[in-house]
Protein backbone atom coordinates (compact mmCIF):
# COMPACT_ATOMS: atom_id res chain seq x y z
CA UNK A 1 0.00 0.00 0.00
CA UNK A 2 1.63 3.49 -1.02
CA UNK A 3 1.65 4.98 2.58
CA UNK A 4 2.26 8.58 1.22
CA UNK A 5 -1.25 8.59 0.35
CA UNK A 6 -2.69 7.25 3.26
CA UNK A 7 -2.59 10.23 5.90
CA UNK A 8 -5.54 11.03 7.03
CA UNK A 9 -5.92 14.36 8.96
CA UNK A 10 -8.51 15.74 10.58
CA UNK A 11 -9.09 19.39 8.92
CA UNK A 12 -11.74 19.36 6.47
CA UNK A 13 -10.40 20.90 3.16
CA UNK A 14 -13.80 20.17 1.59
CA UNK A 15 -17.42 18.29 3.33
CA UNK A 16 -20.29 17.43 1.67
CA UNK A 17 -23.46 17.91 3.71
CA UNK A 18 -27.02 16.24 2.05
CA UNK A 19 -25.61 16.83 -1.64
CA UNK A 20 -28.87 16.60 -3.98
CA UNK A 21 -28.84 16.78 -7.68
CA UNK A 22 -32.53 16.59 -8.70
CA UNK A 23 -32.80 15.90 -12.86
CA UNK A 24 -36.38 17.60 -14.24
CA UNK A 25 -37.59 16.37 -17.59
CA UNK A 26 -41.01 16.71 -18.84
CA UNK A 27 -42.78 17.74 -15.69
CA UNK A 28 -40.91 14.13 -14.00
CA UNK A 29 -38.14 14.80 -11.38
CA UNK A 30 -35.38 12.31 -10.84
CA UNK A 31 -33.22 12.50 -8.27
CA UNK A 32 -29.46 11.24 -9.34
CA UNK A 33 -27.50 12.09 -6.12
CA UNK A 34 -29.91 12.30 -3.01
CA UNK A 35 -28.20 13.06 0.55
CA UNK A 36 -24.50 12.46 -0.36
CA UNK A 37 -22.32 13.78 2.92
CA UNK A 38 -18.17 12.92 2.80
CA UNK A 39 -15.25 15.42 4.00
CA UNK A 40 -11.81 15.16 2.95
CA UNK A 41 -9.01 16.20 4.93
CA UNK A 42 -5.83 17.96 3.93
CA UNK A 43 -3.50 16.00 1.69
CA UNK A 44 -5.91 13.14 2.44
CA UNK A 45 -7.09 10.40 -0.64
CA UNK A 46 -10.96 9.51 -0.50
CA UNK A 47 -11.97 6.85 -2.73
CA UNK A 48 -15.53 6.88 -4.57
CA UNK A 49 -16.45 3.31 -5.67
CA UNK A 50 -19.38 1.82 -7.75
CA UNK A 51 -21.15 0.60 -10.52
CA UNK A 52 -21.44 3.25 -14.04
CA UNK A 53 -24.49 5.47 -13.28
CA UNK A 54 -24.47 5.19 -9.74
CA UNK A 55 -23.82 9.09 -9.13
CA UNK A 56 -20.12 9.29 -8.54
CA UNK A 57 -19.11 11.44 -11.52
CA UNK A 58 -22.42 13.85 -10.61
CA UNK A 59 -21.26 14.12 -6.86
CA UNK A 60 -17.46 15.65 -8.32
CA UNK A 61 -19.39 17.95 -11.37
CA UNK A 62 -21.68 19.28 -8.20
CA UNK A 63 -18.56 19.90 -6.04
CA UNK A 64 -17.47 22.14 -9.63
CA UNK A 65 -20.93 22.94 -10.14
CA UNK A 66 -21.06 22.19 -13.93
CA UNK A 67 -24.25 20.32 -13.73
CA UNK A 68 -26.18 20.81 -16.70
CA UNK A 69 -29.40 23.31 -16.84
CA UNK A 70 -31.92 20.67 -16.22
CA UNK A 71 -30.34 19.80 -12.74
CA UNK A 72 -30.88 21.29 -9.58
CA UNK A 73 -28.55 21.39 -6.85
CA UNK A 74 -28.80 21.50 -3.34
CA UNK A 75 -27.12 20.76 0.36
CA UNK A 76 -23.97 22.32 1.56
CA UNK A 77 -19.94 22.18 -0.40
CA UNK A 78 -18.01 23.39 1.91
CA UNK A 79 -14.77 23.59 0.81
CA UNK A 80 -12.19 25.71 3.11
CA UNK A 81 -15.39 26.51 5.54
CA UNK A 82 -16.70 28.50 2.77
CA UNK A 83 -20.41 27.33 1.09
CA UNK A 84 -19.42 26.51 -2.89
CA UNK A 85 -23.34 27.11 -3.22
CA UNK A 86 -23.48 30.77 -2.54
CA UNK A 87 -20.96 31.65 -4.83
CA UNK A 88 -21.73 33.17 -8.33
CA UNK A 89 -20.54 32.15 -11.61
CA UNK A 90 -17.68 34.80 -11.69
CA UNK A 91 -16.50 33.76 -8.23
CA UNK A 92 -16.57 29.94 -9.11
CA UNK A 93 -14.54 30.83 -12.16
CA UNK A 94 -11.51 31.72 -10.07
CA UNK A 95 -11.55 28.81 -8.18
CA UNK A 96 -12.32 25.97 -10.42
CA UNK A 97 -8.52 24.88 -12.05
CA UNK A 98 -6.80 27.64 -9.68
CA UNK A 99 -8.39 25.97 -5.80
CA UNK A 100 -9.98 22.97 -7.32
CA UNK A 101 -9.44 21.02 -10.25
CA UNK A 102 -10.58 17.91 -12.02
CA UNK A 103 -9.08 15.21 -14.26
CA UNK A 104 -12.28 14.17 -16.60
CA UNK A 105 -12.87 10.59 -17.22
CA UNK A 106 -12.32 10.59 -21.32
CA UNK A 107 -9.76 13.10 -22.26
CA UNK A 108 -10.54 12.94 -25.79
CA UNK A 109 -13.66 14.57 -25.36
CA UNK A 110 -12.26 17.16 -22.45
CA UNK A 111 -9.03 18.12 -24.82
CA UNK A 112 -10.16 20.66 -27.51
CA UNK A 113 -9.33 19.01 -30.85
CA UNK A 114 -8.31 22.84 -32.81
CA UNK A 115 -6.40 24.01 -30.22
CA UNK A 116 -2.52 22.71 -29.74
CA UNK A 117 -1.92 21.18 -25.70
CA UNK A 118 0.40 23.60 -25.16
CA UNK A 119 -2.16 26.44 -25.79
CA UNK A 120 -4.96 23.99 -23.77
CA UNK A 121 -2.40 24.53 -20.69
CA UNK A 122 -1.41 27.69 -21.36
CA UNK A 123 -5.14 29.54 -21.45
CA UNK A 124 -5.33 27.77 -17.76
CA UNK A 125 -2.04 30.06 -16.64
CA UNK A 126 -3.41 32.80 -18.99
CA UNK A 127 -6.89 32.94 -17.04
CA UNK A 128 -5.93 31.98 -13.56
CA UNK A 129 -1.96 33.43 -13.13
CA UNK A 130 -2.66 36.33 -15.53
CA UNK A 131 0.79 35.45 -17.41
CA UNK A 132 1.88 36.76 -20.82
CA UNK A 133 1.24 33.76 -23.96
CA UNK A 134 5.20 33.60 -24.24
CA UNK A 135 5.32 32.70 -20.40
CA UNK A 136 2.78 30.62 -20.52
CA UNK A 137 3.90 28.46 -23.01
CA UNK A 138 7.38 27.67 -21.68
CA UNK A 139 5.48 27.35 -18.23
CA UNK A 140 3.06 24.66 -20.39
CA UNK A 141 6.32 22.96 -21.60
CA UNK A 142 7.47 22.83 -17.96
CA UNK A 143 4.57 21.14 -16.62
CA UNK A 144 4.56 18.66 -19.91
CA UNK A 145 8.05 17.67 -18.37
CA UNK A 146 6.61 17.37 -14.83
CA UNK A 147 4.07 14.75 -16.17
CA UNK A 148 7.07 12.48 -17.69
CA UNK A 149 5.77 13.32 -21.38
CA UNK A 150 9.41 12.77 -23.31
CA UNK A 151 10.46 15.81 -25.73
CA UNK A 152 7.71 18.70 -24.26
CA UNK A 153 9.04 21.06 -26.96
CA UNK A 154 7.78 19.00 -29.35
CA UNK A 155 5.11 17.75 -27.69
CA UNK A 156 3.56 21.16 -26.69
CA UNK A 157 3.18 22.22 -30.27
CA UNK A 158 0.84 19.05 -31.15
CA UNK A 159 -2.81 18.52 -31.42
CA UNK A 160 -4.65 15.97 -28.69
CA UNK A 161 -5.40 13.33 -31.68
CA UNK A 162 -1.67 13.04 -32.40
CA UNK A 163 -1.19 11.98 -28.82
CA UNK A 164 -1.50 8.37 -27.41
CA UNK A 165 -4.42 8.05 -24.58
CA UNK A 166 -1.59 7.88 -21.75
CA UNK A 167 -0.04 10.69 -23.09
CA UNK A 168 -3.72 12.61 -23.33
CA UNK A 169 -4.57 11.73 -19.62
CA UNK A 170 -0.74 13.10 -18.66
CA UNK A 171 -2.06 16.39 -20.56
CA UNK A 172 -5.21 16.29 -18.61
CA UNK A 173 -3.01 15.89 -15.42
CA UNK A 174 -0.86 18.84 -16.62
CA UNK A 175 -3.64 21.03 -17.33
CA UNK A 176 -5.32 20.07 -13.43
CA UNK A 177 -2.27 20.28 -11.53
CA UNK A 178 -1.06 24.26 -13.66
CA UNK A 179 -2.13 26.53 -10.54
CA UNK A 180 -1.20 24.25 -7.91
CA UNK A 181 -4.33 23.38 -6.77
CA UNK A 182 -5.64 22.31 -3.25
CA UNK A 183 -8.31 19.60 -4.08
CA UNK A 184 -8.08 17.28 -7.32
CA UNK A 185 -10.16 15.29 -8.09
CA UNK A 186 -9.45 12.45 -10.73
CA UNK A 187 -12.85 10.54 -12.08
CA UNK A 188 -11.80 7.26 -13.56
CA UNK A 189 -8.01 8.43 -14.69
CA UNK A 190 -7.23 5.05 -15.62
CA UNK A 191 -10.58 4.55 -17.88
CA UNK A 192 -9.56 2.44 -21.33
CA UNK A 193 -5.65 2.47 -20.91
CA UNK A 194 -3.70 -0.93 -20.27
CA UNK A 195 -2.67 -1.92 -16.94
CA UNK A 196 1.06 -0.95 -17.78
CA UNK A 197 -0.05 2.94 -18.29
CA UNK A 198 -2.54 2.58 -15.42
CA UNK A 199 0.24 1.84 -13.16
CA UNK A 200 2.64 4.85 -14.45
CA UNK A 201 -0.88 7.30 -14.39
CA UNK A 202 -1.17 6.55 -10.83
CA UNK A 203 2.21 6.59 -9.73
CA UNK A 204 2.15 10.07 -11.64
CA UNK A 205 -0.56 10.97 -9.47
CA UNK A 206 0.87 9.68 -6.10
CA UNK A 207 4.21 11.76 -6.49
CA UNK A 208 2.07 14.97 -7.65
CA UNK A 209 -0.25 14.59 -4.80
CA UNK A 210 3.15 14.81 -2.74
CA UNK A 211 4.87 17.55 -4.18
CA UNK A 212 2.01 20.08 -4.22
CA UNK A 213 0.23 18.83 -0.90
CA UNK A 214 -2.79 18.16 -2.33
CA UNK A 215 -6.18 16.68 -1.17
CA UNK A 216 -7.50 13.72 -3.56
CA UNK A 217 -11.52 12.61 -4.74
CA UNK A 218 -10.56 9.49 -6.77
CA UNK A 219 -13.10 8.13 -8.63
CA UNK A 220 -13.25 4.75 -9.66
CA UNK A 221 -14.93 0.84 -10.28
CA UNK A 222 -11.86 -0.51 -9.04
CA UNK A 223 -11.68 -1.61 -5.58
CA UNK A 224 -8.55 -3.15 -6.45
CA UNK A 225 -7.19 0.79 -7.22
CA UNK A 226 -8.86 2.17 -4.03
CA UNK A 227 -6.87 -0.96 -2.02
CA UNK A 228 -3.30 0.50 -2.99
CA UNK A 229 -3.80 4.51 -3.08
CA UNK A 230 -6.58 5.50 -1.12
CA UNK A 231 -7.06 5.77 2.40
CA UNK A 232 -11.32 5.82 3.23
CA UNK A 233 -13.68 4.62 0.63
CA UNK A 234 -17.02 5.53 0.12
CA UNK A 235 -19.27 3.20 -1.86
CA UNK A 236 -22.13 4.46 -3.82
CA UNK A 237 -24.94 2.66 -4.87
CA UNK A 238 -27.99 4.23 -6.80
CA UNK A 239 -27.56 7.65 -5.67
CA UNK A 240 -27.04 6.95 -2.31
CA UNK A 241 -23.51 6.02 -0.40
CA UNK A 242 -24.31 2.31 1.08
CA UNK A 243 -20.76 2.27 3.30
CA UNK A 244 -18.08 4.26 4.20
CA UNK A 245 -15.48 3.53 6.34
CA UNK A 246 -11.30 3.24 6.00
CA UNK A 247 -10.20 0.94 3.25
CA UNK A 248 -8.97 -1.81 5.53
CA UNK A 249 -11.77 -2.04 7.23
CA UNK A 250 -14.14 -2.16 4.05
CA UNK A 251 -12.15 -5.20 3.01
CA UNK A 252 -11.43 -7.19 6.23
CA UNK A 253 -14.90 -6.50 7.39
CA UNK A 254 -17.42 -5.19 5.13
CA UNK A 255 -21.25 -4.12 6.49
CA UNK A 256 -23.40 -3.54 3.47
CA UNK A 257 -24.28 -6.72 0.96
CA UNK A 258 -23.16 -4.57 -1.96
CA UNK A 259 -19.65 -3.71 -0.54
CA UNK A 260 -19.43 -7.82 -0.41
CA UNK A 261 -21.04 -8.43 -4.03
CA UNK A 262 -17.97 -5.77 -5.39
CA UNK A 263 -15.47 -7.83 -3.36
CA UNK A 264 -16.68 -11.11 -4.11
CA UNK A 265 -16.68 -10.33 -7.59
CA UNK A 266 -13.29 -9.18 -7.51
CA UNK A 267 -10.33 -11.84 -9.08
CA UNK A 268 -8.63 -13.83 -6.40
CA UNK A 269 -7.28 -17.03 -7.80
CA UNK A 270 -6.61 -18.65 -10.83
CA UNK A 271 -9.14 -21.05 -11.68
CA UNK A 272 -11.68 -19.63 -8.82
CA UNK A 273 -14.84 -18.13 -10.27
CA UNK A 274 -16.05 -15.08 -9.69
CA UNK A 275 -19.00 -14.19 -7.91
CA UNK A 276 -20.80 -11.51 -9.97
CA UNK A 277 -23.77 -9.17 -8.12
CA UNK A 278 -26.95 -10.77 -9.55
CA UNK A 279 -29.06 -8.12 -12.24
CA UNK A 280 -28.32 -4.87 -12.91
CA UNK A 281 -28.62 -1.50 -11.22
CA UNK A 282 -32.82 0.06 -11.88
CA UNK A 283 -33.13 3.06 -13.42
CA UNK A 284 -33.61 5.79 -11.33
CA UNK A 285 -37.18 6.13 -12.23
CA UNK A 286 -37.88 2.68 -11.28
CA UNK A 287 -35.82 2.67 -8.10
CA UNK A 288 -37.79 -0.05 -5.19
CA UNK A 289 -39.58 1.34 -2.00
CA UNK A 290 -37.26 0.57 0.97
CA UNK A 291 -33.41 -0.33 0.76
CA UNK A 292 -33.01 0.56 -3.26
CA UNK A 293 -30.18 -2.65 -3.41
CA UNK A 294 -33.42 -4.89 -2.54
CA UNK A 295 -33.72 -6.73 -5.74
CA UNK A 296 -29.96 -7.62 -5.85
CA UNK A 297 -29.60 -8.32 -2.06
CA UNK A 298 -29.34 -12.27 -1.35
CA UNK A 299 -29.83 -11.01 2.72
CA UNK A 300 -33.13 -9.50 1.49
CA UNK A 301 -36.14 -9.86 4.72
CA UNK A 302 -39.38 -8.59 5.00
CA UNK A 303 -38.28 -5.56 6.74
CA UNK A 304 -36.30 -4.70 3.34
CA UNK A 305 -39.05 -3.67 1.95
CA UNK A 306 -40.83 -0.99 4.29
CA UNK A 307 -38.30 1.01 4.79
CA UNK A 308 -34.74 3.02 3.27
CA UNK A 309 -32.33 2.50 5.74
CA UNK A 310 -30.33 5.48 7.38
CA UNK A 311 -26.45 5.75 6.93
CA UNK A 312 -25.44 4.90 10.81
CA UNK A 313 -22.63 4.24 12.33
CA UNK A 314 -21.84 0.16 13.05
CA UNK A 315 -19.02 -1.01 15.14
CA UNK A 316 -17.43 2.49 15.79
CA UNK A 317 -17.87 6.19 14.84
CA UNK A 318 -15.74 5.75 11.67
CA UNK A 319 -17.47 2.74 9.89
CA UNK A 320 -21.17 3.68 8.47
CA UNK A 321 -23.61 0.95 6.80
CA UNK A 322 -26.86 1.72 4.96
CA UNK A 323 -28.40 -1.73 5.93
CA UNK A 324 -30.63 -2.77 8.96
CA UNK A 325 -28.94 -6.15 8.90
CA UNK A 326 -25.91 -4.56 8.96
CA UNK A 327 -24.39 -5.86 12.63
CA UNK A 328 -25.48 -9.36 11.19
CA UNK A 329 -23.11 -9.67 7.94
Amino acid sequence: MSEHMNTWKSENLLLTKDLKVIFKTNAVSITAVDGVSFRIGEEDVLGLVGESGCGKTLSALSIMRLLPPNASLSGKILYKGEDLLTKNESELRKIRGRDIAMIFQEPMTSLNPVFTVGYQIAEVLMTHKAMSKKDAMKEAAGLLKAVKIPSPEVRVKEYPHQLSGGMRQRIMIAMAIACNPSFLIADEPTTALDVTIQAQILELLSSLKQEHKMSLLLITQDLGIIAEWAKRVAIMYAGRIVEEADVREIFINPRHPYTIGLLESLPKRRGRKLSPIPGQVPGLSELPQGCKFSTRCRYIIKECLNKEPELIPIDNAHHLSRCIRAKEL
